[in-house]
């Protein structure tokens, strides 16, 4: 008689409050690799990868501290294939008479587990995931009563909790956000140094093995696995990152470059993700950097901002507005979702280099995708649940939480403007301007119509003729419309005659 402790693929720390109190005795601790999880989209196949090997890694972790563990590997005979079929097979060989779990990352799984009690007849506790700096009641507290949940307002009440960047009751440097400061093209001397690699050991092997024959027909390459596949390691990820790129991360954050997928930018969001890191030791070395000298404060600011504001404000506001806001489409997107995204066979080469290097890494920084790949979607009017899923299956770091508000409401303002208070929507000239990708493309970025013009041009001025009656009066539009409105009629009916080619160019499977 005991406890049945689950573990999930994105809850491998040490720390976690569903292991508590945990009797070595009595108590079983289960892991399971579930087809269920691994197809349910079909996710990149380093994606895949990386949290199998790292399961793997931290079971292995739990058995040296002697605790009870049944893991169940995706090739074990008698798996069955989903959560539940693992709970219930080892509740009946163990006699557990309660089910602990942490709160889990996605909507879909939390109302799997919310039916086991029923199913199973045995208790089902759900504990807090306390490795978020703040609790979806404390998120929900916050957002109660206002008209807008503006992540800018949330940071910073964030900031004065956990006093990180604070002088007494003021923010370091007399302001919250240093953003403005971080938005310089990369100048041609510098070159970014190289992600932190790991060589592959017997664990990851086998489970290079196991993706290659098992998701064949996934998204991506498995090719030149490096990943962090343990705390150790993702220590050392972070140990670099603060060394070598902190010092630039703030100035070239925004900055692409072609075969550079890496930057300046920490490369941890697949360790804080799974759980091998925390964000609180991640936000205290980046602010020790600061203090001693090491780094400058807009880079640290604009670090701390991705990790305390928008991390635990994507997955409040996830948690607040679920299951509905996975049924937004305020702009009523219906375009399908171009082939060219599953192979980047694309003449304009800044989505070639992004989709390419989201295929060979199941990774891209912050602004390739939102400003190229989320930009490209919404100009385009793709569907949110098309959108929602690519993102989903090719990031390796990518759970629902995270995902969706950062693509149904940052990138396609789907959500009517509940997270952004604009579309991020720009022409080829934001693009020109932020990278090198324009120099290679058989586009013409300075051309603004024609069969050779930048097709961000024209498309970005149809999607704000096309959207003017929902989006005509956003106060941050005001510029664009008032730009469009004083178009001469030729003028517009070319932008429509160039996007409608180019349409019709991309219904049909044309290389566009």
């Amino acid at each position: 008689m005991g406890t049945l402790r689950l573990i999930l693929g994105d809850q491998l720390s040490h720390s976690l409050t569903s292991l508590e109190n945990c009797d070595p005795k009595r108590d079983w601790l289960l892991m399971a690799e579930v087809r269920e999880e691994a197809s349910y989209v079909k996710h990149h196949k380093k994606k895949i990868a990386f949290i199998f090997s790292a399961m793997r890694h931290f079971a292995e972790e739990l058995r040296a501290r002697g605790l009870n563990l049944h893991y169940t590997k995706y090739h074990d005979q008698d798996n069955q294939g989903s959560f539940y079929g693992e709970v219930a097979r080892l509740c009946q060989r163990q006699k557990i008479t309660k089910i602990v779990v942490t709160h889990p990352g996605e909507y879909r799984v939390l109302a799997e587990i919310q039916s086991w009690q029923q199913k199973l007849n045995i208790a089902v506790e759900v504990r807090q995931d306390d490795r978020f700096l703040a609790s979806l009641e404390e998120f929900s507290n916050w957002a109660s009563g206002r008209k807008q949940l503006r992540m800018e307002y949330f940071y910073r009440e964030m900031r004065k909790a956990w006093h990180f960047l604070m002088d007494g009751n003021k923010p370091v440097g007399d302001k919250w956000n240093f953003d403005s400061a971080n938005r310089k093209a990369l100048p041609k001397e510098m070159s970014p140094p190289q992600p932190t690699k790991f060589e592959i050991d017997t664990i990851t092997q086998e489970v290079l093995e196991l993706v290659a024959k098992e998701f064949d027909d996934h998204f991506g390459q498995l090719e030149n696995f490096h990943f962090a596949v343990t705390r150790d390691q993702a220590l050392v990820v972070l140990d670099e990152f603060i060394a070598q790129r902190l010092v630039n991360f703030g100035d070239y954050q925004d900055a692409m470059v072609q075969g550079q997928p890496w930057m300046y930018h920490s490369h941890i969001s697949f360790y804080l993700n799974c759980g091998l890191l925390t964000p609180k030791e991640v936000i205290e070395q980046a602010e020790y950097a600061y203090r001693n000298g090491d780094a400058p404060l807009n880079a640290v600011e604009g670090f701390i901002r991705q990790v305390l504001g928008w991390r635990e404000y994507v997955r409040g506001l996830y948690w607040l507005k679920m299951p509905d806001y996975k049924s937004e489409n305020f702009l009523e997107a219906t375009r399908s979702l171009p082939k060219f995204f599953w192979g980047s066979h694309t003449k304009m080469n800044c989505l070639h280099q992004c989709i390419k290097e989201t295929s060979e890494n199941a990774y891209a920084h912050h602004i390739q995708r939102l400003m190229i790949l989320g930009n490209f979607a919404l100009l385009a009017g793709l569907h949110p649940d098309e959108v929602n899923e690519w993102y989903l299956v090719v990031y390796a770091d990518a759970y629902e939480w995270v995902e969706m508000p950062n693509v149904t409401g940052m990138i396609l303002f789907a959500d009517g403007g509940l997270l952004a208070s604009k579309p991020y929507a720009a022409s080829g000239s934001y693009i020109n301007k932020m990278s090198d990708y324009c120099k290679s493309c058989d586009y013409k970025v300075k051309d603004k119509n024609g069969p050779h013009a930048c097709p961000f041009n024209y498309l970005y001025w149809d999607f704000l003729d096309r959207n003017k009656e929902k989006l005509g009066n956003n106060p941050r539009l005001g510029m664009p419309y008032r730009t469009l409105n004083n178009m001469s009629d030729e003028k517009r009916q070319t932008i429509q005659r160039d996007s409608q080619i180019f349409f019709k160019a991309l219904e049909q499977d044309e290389k566009v």
